[in-house]
């Protein structure tokens, strides 16, 4: 895959950024006043892959918000098949999760443009923020979250980067693993680390915090290294959010749909018919089915427009 010289140049500059830790402040406009956009709380991780540790990045009240909007419309996750794209059912992925509609109201939105500055890479390239719940002995095994079929690359292209918030505290275990990271064994881990994360450089789940790590090289190819997965909850419960955000657009098709430039009856997205299955047209009916003018992702699935 070939990405645009745009692309390439703004994860140079990022990873320049972190390297000289220059100072800037995010003005948004909340209630509470002007957000810090701190680089002095973010540190390196890992260098191959990238891995950025935010502390502290959403507040106690941002992260109990996502997931009050979440804890009623939680359904079984999924995976993409590698050769066909579908979305499927695995025991590699044991969590519960929902996707919330981007900018949703203020707080969601808020979020959105604080990963957007940090990230420097634009809203329109990200999927909506995901909210995942893992209890006792779930977790998600070492995967990747760039793409080997072609079908999930047609939307925004490959996945290029992640930005995982942690909503809570975990008791033990739920840590975030990269077993490809170059030089992990030199970390050091204490009797609170599970035996799961002592297979890799790894981060613990700490509320508010985020991670943000790059899964394409800053030449477009995959990076083996960001092969990641979340370790088994032991003691408590994990809530976290993903934002994946992609090489391109990922909200041009429904940039289209809203502008009226396309009007056919779609789904957006291969694992709408799965999804619509689970019973998430009801349970998220604001991603499945959409709200007043904003079209929904899932509406073909939802039956509730002619194809």
């Amino acid at each position: 895959m070939v990405m645009g010289l745009g692309f390439r140049c703004a994860l140079a500059v990022l990873s320049l950024l972190f390297v000289v830790s220059l100072t800037l402040v995010l003005r948004e406009e909340t209630s509470g006043g002007p957000v810090a956009f701190d680089p002095a709380r973010v540190t390196q991780v890992s260098w191959k892959p990238r891995v950025f540790l935010y502390k502290r990045f959403l507040s106690d009240e941002e992260c109990d918000h996502l997931i009050k909007l979440a804890k009623s419309k939680l359904a079984k996750s999924m995976v993409a098949d590698n050769e066909s794209g579908k979305s499927v059912m695995s025991n590699v992925r044991t969590s519960s999760g929902m996707f919330l509609m981007k900018r949703q109201d203020a707080i969601v939105a808020r979020i959105e443009q604080r990963i957007a500055a940090w990230t420097f890479l634009p809203e329109e390239n990200a999927e909506p923020i995901q909210v995942l719940r893992y209890g006792i002995g779930q977790k998600y095994e070492p995967h990747f979250d760039y793409f080997y079929d072609q079908i999930n690359q047609v939307r925004g292209g490959h996945r290029a980067a992640t930005v995982l918030m942690y909503l809570s505290d975990v008791e033990k275990g739920g840590e975030t693993v990269f077993p490809n990271a170059e030089g992990w064994e030199s970390q050091p881990k204490d009797d609170s680390w599970s035996d799961c994360a002592r297979g890799g450089y790894a981060v613990k789940p700490t509320k508010g915090d985020a991670v943000l790590f790059f899964s394409l090289n800053i030449d477009s190819t995959t990076d083996p290294h960001s092969l990641h997965g979340s370790c088994p909850v032991i003691e408590g419960e994990k809530w976290s959010a993903p934002k994946w955000i992609h090489v391109r657009s990922y909200d041009k098709l429904e940039m289209n749909i809203n502008s009226g430039r396309s009007r056919k009856c779609s789904d957006e997205n291969v694992m709408c018919p799965q999804w619509a299955a689970a019973g998430e047209c009801l349970k998220n009916s604001l991603y499945m089915v959409g709200i007043n003018d904003t079209h929904g992702f899932c509406r073909k699935s939802c039956g509730i427009c002619d194809s």
